[in-house]
């Protein structure tokens, strides 16, 4: 496959959340469920997922417009108090390919239905896929980041906000 090839990748599942509108904050105390498609996958294909405390999702950010795409750099939140960054350089949700990811406290697993916490995905958004957290897959070493990053998170999952 050369460089300019498309990927095509097929949903394996799709958000149910309270969060209806794309929101910066409050993922605090969302509780979504991951619901898997039964045309794809049998029950058995969470067998043992209930084993792990976490799990990692990455979705497809279906509801942000192509015209919101950013390639370049930009201020954090459009924030000209925090510098510019290229958009490599944060977790932007104008990605050049609309893909999020994130990791969820489990909640529960019942057949194709897998509930977590924190979530930050709204109602209906496309799932590419569901993976359980190993601590082997943690940083190695210290993490490091800019001063801007830890107060743009400070309020991300913080309780309450749009529903």
């Amino acid at each position: 496959m050369n460089e300019s090839e498309a990927v095509l990748l097929r949903p394996i599942g799709i958000v149910r959340s309270p969060v209806k509108e794309v929101a910066d904050d409050c993922w605090g105390g969302v509780l979504a469920t991951v619901e898997l498609d039964p045309q794809q996958f049998g029950p058995d294909s969470t067998m043992g997922l209930d084993q792990y405390s976490h799990v990692e999702v990455i979705f497809f950010l279906n509801r942000i417009p192509l015209e919101k795409i950013e390639k370049g750099a930009r201020h954090p939140r459009d924030r000209s108090d925090w510098p510019k960054m290229g958009i490599f350089a944060q977790r932007s949700k104008g990605r050049p390919n609309r893909i999020g990811a994130t990791v969820c406290k489990l909640e529960s697993v019942r057949g194709l239905k897998v509930r977590m916490w924190e979530l930050d995905a709204v109602d209906g958004t496309p799932v590419l896929d569901v993976k359980p957290y190993l601590k082997g897959f943690a940083p190695r070493g210290e993490v490091r980041e800019p001063p801007w990053a830890a107060e743009l998170m400070s309020g991300y999952f913080k309780k309450g906000g749009r529903r």
